[in-house]
């Protein structure tokens, strides 16, 4: 059962709004050849402005066409990642622009070597089921970055992986990578390993990139997850709803140009909105109104029959404290139970101010205790265990009950860096805190996990496919 924040009425409200932001208003996309092909879905174009207006018959359209399920794999096809089907999902950023180094504790230019590093921690956590690269890695150039990426993730992960795709022309090389790493198109097709991210840029413009590589990507029919990042204030109004009503019609939107370039293509909804701290003039990572519209789009999502994405689970903190793991499991727990199919992007220090290793471990920590609420208990004679409490009676114990012995590992969650211990033996130890034993985790898991090892033959392969794009995609 989960939480609803909105009611139907509420939602049919803003529903309403955003259909009427698109048939009236309209959104800027720079891309001729999607327009033309809007234009003959039923879309209009104004002579003047270029605006292309979307009326709500060609919205519904879309949407019935639109893939509802899909599933990403790992290079080996065990390990999976599924939406729509009620799955809960937690993926690592997929790449930032600065590091956390892990001697220093300072900010640095990240590096190829820290998306190794990245997806080999991601890979040992039991929890990061989508592991992302983490770092967006300024010793490669832009135009083939996202390639080496590419081949590094899955040279360091057996999971379903996750990074920024860049333009057309590097795709290309991603699907050709995707495809040798699956055994062929048609099994590409079939398994896909990860999926491009379109992100509307608020208010109401899409960008030309952003479009045109899934032109490339249709071609496997990888999934899409639309994910605009509206801002209560600055580019959106400064309501809640009044941003609600904008994001959904930039995803609507958006839901209409992946059903023009192919009917079909499986999407994600990503309802990923934010405040704007008119104090300090910076987007608001896990505010309260965080909660409140990270939990409202996964309604609105729902409410579509789409897989959900939203950004609950991060923090506003830059570094590992107390405000970051309130921040992180206050809002990752609003939208587990508000039913979501993902939260991202684990491991952001800060609002896009970096990335931390730490950081991404006790996220994962966090999602374990919030799964263990979200599993919820049974109530049946078995666990009600009326008999065990009349053998032991008044003033007994059941620390040796049999029944005791059965049902405690499933009934309780054993954190790994929690601390439950006595004041002595926590001294004994230290007195380590939270941040402590997170880099202690970190060094432990990145010293004792090695990924299962691709094989020579497609090591080679992959790295044929980099050499191309380095040599092709240049700025």
């Amino acid at each position: 059962m989960h939480l609803k924040f909105l009611t139907d009425d509420c939602l049919e409200r803003i529903d309403a709004a955003s259909r009427k932001i698109l048939a009236t208003t309209g959104v800027e996309i720079p891309h001729e050849e999607t327009v033309a092909r809007l234009l003959k879905a039923g879309a209009k174009q104004d002579a003047a402005t270029g605006r292309v207006r979307i009326p709500p018959a060609c919205v519904d359209r879309c949407l019935r066409e639109a893939g509802k399920t899909f599933t990403i794999y790992g290079r080996n096809g065990d390990k999976r990642a599924r939406f729509g089907v009620g799955q809960r999902n937690y993926n690592s950023i997929a790449g930032e622009a600065h590091w956390i180094d892990e001697k220093t504790n300072e900010r640095r230019p990240p590096t190829m070597a820290d998306v190794a590093t990245a997806a080999r921690l991601g890979d040992a956590l039991e929890n990061i089921n989508i592991v992302g690269a983490m770092a967006d890695p300024q010793d490669t150039p832009v135009g083939y970055r996202c390639v080496e990426v590419a081949a590094t993730l899955v040279k360091n992960t057996t999971k379903p992986i996750t990074f920024w795709f860049h333009d057309r022309r590097s795709a290309k090389f991603v699907t050709e990578l995707f495809e040798a790493v699956s055994g062929g198109t048609a099994e590409a097709q079939e398994r896909p390993i990860a999926y491009p991210f379109l992100e509307p840029i608020s208010p109401l413009r899409f960008p030309f990139n952003g479009i045109d590589l899934l032109y490339e990507t249709a071609r496997l029919n990888l999934p899409v997850p639309i994910g605009p990042m509206a801002q209560v204030g600055l580019s959106a109004p400064g309501t809640l709803a009044g941003t609600l009503a904008v994001e959904n019609a930039e995803i609507l939107a958006g839901i209409c140009i992946t059903q023009v370039i192919r009917p079909g293509m499986p999407l994600c909804y990503g309802g990923i909105p934010h405040a704007f701290d008119m104090a300090t003039m910076q987007m608001i990572f896990s505010g309260p109104e965080q909660c409140l519209m990270g939990a409202a789009m996964a309604q609105m999502g729902k409410r579509y029959g789409l897989p959900v994405y939203v950004n609950l689970g991060l923090t506003d903190s830059k570094t590992m404290d107390a405000q970051a793991g309130l921040e992180a499991g206050m809002s990752l727990l609003v939208g587990v139970l508000a039913g979501a199919d993902i939260y991202g992007h684990m491991g952001i220090c800060g609002v896009d101010q970096a990335t931390s290793l730490d950081m991404l471990v006790m996220q994962d920590e966090i999602i374990g205790y919030v799964e263990r609420v979200a599993r919820g208990f049974e109530v049946s004679d078995e666990t009600l265990a009326v008999e065990i409490v009349e053998q032991v009676g008044p003033g007994g114990t059941f620390i040796d009950s049999e029944h005791t012995a059965k049902h405690f590992r499933r009934e309780l969650w054993f954190p790994r860096l929690l601390d439950r211990n006595f004041y002595d033996a926590w001294a004994e130890m230290g007195k380590p805190d939270m941040a402590k034993r997170c880099r202690e985790r970190r060094d432990e898991l990145l010293a004792s996990h090695r990924p299962e090892p691709v094989s020579d033959e497609l090591s080679a392969e992959l790295d044929r496919i980099v050499a191309a794009a380095r040599k092709h995609c240049r700025d």
